[in-house]
């Protein structure tokens, strides 16, 4: 006789069905009334003996990642209120100040001489780069000839030291200091342009003098020269003078000029630049906090939901176990009843048999009152 009995289709249900403790219920004449309860009880308690250590582990599983799901949940709540009631961003301190007030908005002619002053820059750097360039490759030296990329590097100095002297403008925190220091590089710059033009006047006559003048003062003839004394309006080096003063008046001119362009830029555009505004650090760490929550909070969920999806397979497996324990009991009841049918059919066959063979012999050995007296009782079946 099989011990178990189960589907091929519920392999995954552990353990089988226990056909011989329903056949030893349905076999015990006093326990047909409670038979289908105690192989429920009977099959339940195998059920979790097999199961309940990992029923109790995923149920506490489950209860753990339910505290834990609550508890992030309230602190996320918590941290949202607190980032709701700060400001996400903040005004900037700006020399002791908050950078809160608004700027007024750009017109045409403050647009106009931003651009202007911005492509101005760009030609003062420019054209002192290429004058200087210039004149160190017609000053006759073999590096430069050689190597005309080292003449425009030496005049990239330019552009550094405008740069330097916006820098040191830029580094001053008191306002007066800063117009004092425009000021005086304005001063400069003007004067390094007004010492070129006399330069410049003074070099090229063309610029006082007309046509008829210059050809009148030509000669063909040598000027004298004093032997052995050294020439007038030279330096130590050989170079004029006039050309030493009209290139260091240019490139100062230039210098200024452009670092004062641009501090005058920054001015422009720090009156209508927009509100500087940072990140409030609080915010900011709430922030981070909250994201940490939400991952924790996501983690959790994922946990719990694989604890009760263990819960939910578990019970289901005990209802499909107790459902084909029932079945198995109602089937193996059916199969008796018919059985006792099948056999008290039997037996009153034989039972009606047996007297048909006897009813002729008792007729023989009775009188005829007997008999007469006995038929009733052959018609009633006894």
């Amino acid at each position: 006789m099989n011990a178990a009995a189960s589907k091929p289709g519920e392999g995954g249900i552990t353990p089988p069905v226990h056909l011989e403790f329903i056949q030893n219920h349905l076999e015990n004449p006093g326990a047909s009334a409670t038979a289908a309860v105690e192989v429920e009880q009977y099959h339940r308690s195998l059920f979790l003996h097999h199961h309940a250590v990992e029923w109790e582990q995923a149920r506490q599983k489950a209860r753990t990642h339910a505290d834990r799901l609550a508890f992030l949940e309230n602190r996320l709540k918590e941290t949202e209120l607190r980032l709701g009631e700060r400001p996400g961003l903040v005004p900037v301190v700006v020399e002791g100040r908050e950078d809160s007030a608004p700027s007024s908005p750009w017109n045409l002619w403050e647009l106009l001489m931003f651009t202007v002053c911005g492509l101005a820059i760009v030609c003062l750097i420019a054209f002192g780069i290429s004058n200087i360039s210039f004149n160190l490759l017609e000053s006759g030296f073999i590096t430069f000839r050689e190597n005309p990329l080292r003449a425009f590097l030496w005049s990239a100095l330019l552009p550094v030291c405008a740069l330097a002297i916006k820098v040191g403008w830029d580094s001053l925190r008191e306002s007066r200091t800063r117009d004092i220091y425009l000021w005086l590089c304005l001063v400069v710059g003007v004067l390094g342009v007004l010492v070129w033009v006399a330069a410049y006047a003074s070099v090229y006559p063309s610029l006082s003098k007309g046509i008829n003048d210059q050809i009148a003062a030509l000669t063909v003839f040598d000027a004298p020269s004093t032997s052995g004394a050294a020439p007038r309006g030279l330096n130590f080096a050989g170079a004029k003078w006039i050309d030493v003063v009209t290139v260091a008046g240019q490139a100062v001119a230039e210098i200024f000029l452009s670092a004062v362009l641009g501090m005058y830029m920054t001015n422009l555009y720090a009156r209508h630049r927009p509100v500087r505004l940072a990140l409030d650090p609080a915010s900011a760490q709430l922030d981070r906090v909250r994201g940490t929550l939400q991952d924790g909070i996501a983690r959790e969920r994922q946990g719990l939901g694989e604890a009760n999806g263990n819960l939910v397979r578990l019970e289901h497996q005990l209802t499909a176990m107790l459902a084909y324990a029932k079945s198995m009991f109602h089937r193996e009841a059916a199969r008796r009843q018919d059985q006792v049918q099948k056999r008290q059919i039997i037996l009153e066959q034989l039972s009606d048999h047996v007297r048909n063979h006897l009813d002729p012999v008792g007729t023989g050995n009775h009188p005829a009152g007997t008999g007469a007296v006995s038929s009733p009782y052959r018609g009633n079946g006894t």
